[in-house]
């Protein structure tokens, strides 16, 4: 049986009256990657905070390791690794310095012992060959490798990663991902929040917040299919004049800019030829209509749709 890494159960945060987090609760098995979406002020930070023992619960229970998150959070801050977008490294130090400097926090071992590990972490992250270099003069994507080699250099069970991709270019980040798969399969559990929605497909499991509610927890494709209706990518002149057309029709699901194309969902297949019809009567006539598979995107934009409706 896979042991669980994190269990969360009924976690609530309160900021005097504003409810950050309500009532939330997750698991994250031993190796898994979990990744925590939502948009700014949904609580995903807050809940971060409250792993890592940082902020205390106001009620409910987290465990990380094994360790009440309440009762014994420098337990808990011993055991893991944490890499933000802000994440901390000494420019005045070279590459290896860092390293060591971090190595030398975390263990309480020998010299030798020390300059193995970071020989080991300087392979991982392919930075062997800039390791006297200062760290002003890295790259982000280099800078966002060694933050990482700084945040395991203690071998953690468990790396958290609050928004650690942002600012660094595509390749650099599916670069970064490739570690993380690598990580994960050495049993390394992973809790990442992200805004990019394409990496969100590299997470076994999702969870969706809103309002500081979890609205959604599955896999990826899961959440993918549990979209309602019929998706359409509709390529036309005036985007945005198209959404204002359609936003209140009643065959309309919901309705979304994507880049420099509309995706519409509907009810039903019939309502494909309604749709064009009045796009072309408003004078906005659509070069193309395709029914597509949603994407990560589609079903986030629809879910936070729908609970917005629903607490209206």
């Amino acid at each position: 049986m896979t042991e669980n890494t994190i269990e969360v159960k009924n976690l609530v945060k309160t900021f005097g009256k504003f409810r950050a987090v309500d009532d939330i609760s997750f698991y994250i098995p031993q190796g898994e990657i979990f990744g925590l979406l939502g948009p700014n002020g949904a609580g995903k930070t807050t809940t971060i905070r409250m792993l890592i023992g940082l902020l205390r619960p106001d009620s409910g229970s987290a465990h990380v390791l094994g360790f009440d998150v309440r009762k014994k959070p420098e337990e808990v801050k011993k055991r893991i690794g944490y890499m933000s977008q802000k994440f901390s490294l000494y420019n005045d130090l070279t590459v290896r310095e860092n390293l060591d400097f971090y190595a030398a926090i975390y263990n309480n071992m020998p010299f030798r012992q020390r300059r193995e590990r970071v020989d080991e972490m300087l392979e991982m992250v392919e930075l062997g060959h800039i390791q006297r270099s200062q760290t002003r003069s890295l790259s982000g994507a280099w800078r966002q490798r060694l933050a990482l080699a700084c945040a395991i250099i203690h071998r953690p069970k468990m790396l958290f990663l609050d928004e650690a991709t942002a600012g660094v270019d595509p390749v650099a980040r599916r670069q970064f991902w490739d570690l993380i798969y690598r990580l994960a399969s050495e049993g390394i559990s992973v809790l990442a929040t992200t805004h990019y929605m394409d990496e969100a497909d590299y997470c076994n499991t999702i969870a969706m917040m809103y309002q500081g509610r979890l609205i959604s927890l599955a896999s990826p494709d899961t959440i993918k299919e549990s979209l309602p209706g019929m998706l359409l990518q509709i390529d036309l002149g005036d985007p945005l004049a198209a959404q204002q057309v359609l936003i209140n029709d009643p065959r309309v699901l919901n309705v979304s800019i994507q880049g420099m194309q509309l995706h519409v969902t509907v009810k039903k297949e019939s309502d494909i030829s309604a749709i064009q019809r009045l796009l072309t009567k408003a004078n906005l006539p659509p070069n193309t209509i395709e029914v597509i598979q949603p994407s990560l995107e589609d079903a986030f934009t629809s879910l936070v749709s729908q609970q917005r409706v629903l607490d209206q």
